[in-house]
């Protein structure tokens, strides 16, 4: 019988078309990880993890660690609730302002690595890029100001499956009632054409509707208003639609090359397309809710909770790589064969960031980091630093 239910509960999400995963081959501008109230840390699958040895980490002894300390630091305002974390969290505190040579030797002592391998057995993955875009907006609507940003619709509602079927986690559905039916959430389309569901929920008012629909896809970002005053948004929820590339439905369309299909490459499309704009964005169904974020968060929140740091946040999927710990990263520059290797930390997650060997690398805010992240599409490997007593407990579980 619990069988039986389980695939109801399956079909009844692909009915619906509302789970959360999203292929890893479907964006070509990747799409941003979306915070959640909640965060849940697990330790990730044993077949995923596998240990090495510090000199298998290229690159370990060149870079400058003191910048990760600081952001496993903020990850560390959720982690050390958890045993598992406790002791080296506490060790974690002790090391600041040490040099790197202090720093490297407590990450060795105090970590294991292990590298993040695809089911397949192979150990190279997709490493794409996002950052925290600058808007102009308003409060209020106005000529110039007419794409709203919308808060969260009190009708959405939110299904988490793994809370009934275990087998389901990390899995859940979003929709509307309808009468006493379940059906889908509108679709972006849908809530374009007819926005009186969401009539009173405007948070601000933006002036440009293909930077607001790249910001859907960074998830956070800034909103300059005509004053001067900068509102700090962050993501709220979705709609529970699956996300679609447009920059691929271009290559498919033979619209844009392949190496063209980046942020960059769709605005200027864009530019050039004015009329069949909203056509080509409406082919993306998925459709991101913010909320104003407090004045003085220092950045824009991650899955994790906490405010992610440039250069060395990455966004994963937590069914491989546990959120909030260290990750050794080594991919290359975009659009470059230059090394980038570097200690990074997970602390945020995404609807398109799917699969082991598959991490967002966080820009941090303005045209410059947006130039990278929008170019970044290279290969890379990871290493996750798993606490000495990580192995152990596996086994003993």
């Amino acid at each position: 019988m619990k069988n039986q239910l389980s695939f109801l509960a399956v079909a009844w999400l692909l009915l619906l078309n509302a789970c959360t995963t999203v292929p890893t081959s479907a964006p070509v501008v990747p799409d941003k990880p979306a915070a959640s109230a909640v965060p849940r840390v697990a330790a990730p699958p044993v077949t995923v993890l596998k240990p090495a040895d510090w000199n298998a980490l290229t690159g370990w002894m060149d870079d400058d660690i003191l910048p990760a300390l600081d952001a496993f630091l903020q990850s560390c305002a959720v982690l050390r609730n958890q045993p598992l974390w406790q002791e080296t969290c506490s060790q974690a505190d002790t090391m600041r302002g040490q040099d790197s040579a202090t720093l490297r030797q407590f990450f060795e002592s105090r970590f294991v690595p292990h590298q993040v391998l695809n089911s397949d057995g192979s150990g190279d993955g997709l490493i794409t890029g996002y950052y925290e875009p600058l808007l102009k907006g308003s409060r209020k609507q106005s000529k110039r100001y007419r794409f709203p940003l919308y808060t969260t619709p009190d009708e959405l509602l939110v299904i988490d499956l793994g809370e009934v079927y275990p087998e389901l986690k990390n899995m859940r559905l979003r929709g509307r009632l309808q009468g006493r039916k379940v059906v889908p959430y509108y679709s972006r389309s849908e809530i374009e054409r007819n926005p009186v569901s969401l009539q009173g929920k405007e948070l601000l008012w933006v002036d440009d509707a293909i930077d607001l629909f790249f910001l859907q896809i960074q998830g956070s970002g800034r909103v300059e208003l005509e004053n001067g005053e900068i509102v700090r948004i962050g993501y709220s929820d979705q709609n529970g639609h699956p996300y679609k590339s447009v920059g691929r439905l271009l290559v498919e369309r033979g619209e844009l090359p392949l190496e063209k299909a980046s942020m960059q490459g769709i605005k200027a499309w864009g530019q050039k397309n004015p009329a069949r704009l909203n056509e080509l964005l409406q082919q993306n169904s998925s459709f991101v809710f913010f909320r104003e974020l407090p004045a003085g968060v220092p950045g824009p929140l991650g899955s994790l909770g906490v405010p992610l740091t440039a250069g060395r946040s990455l966004a994963i999927d937590p069914r491989s790589v546990p959120q909030g710990a260290p990750v050794f990263l080594a991919t290359t520059w975009p659009n470059t064969d230059k090394r980038l290797h570097r200690l990074m930390v997970a602390q945020d997650t995404g609807g398109a960031i799917k699969g082991s060997v598959r991490a967002d690398f966080f820009w941090g805010f303005g045209p410059e980091a947006g130039d990278q992240a929008g170019k970044m599409r290279q290969s890379g490997r990871m290493w996750v630093l798993m606490p000495t007593g990580y192995v152990s407990q596996i086994q003993t579980q």
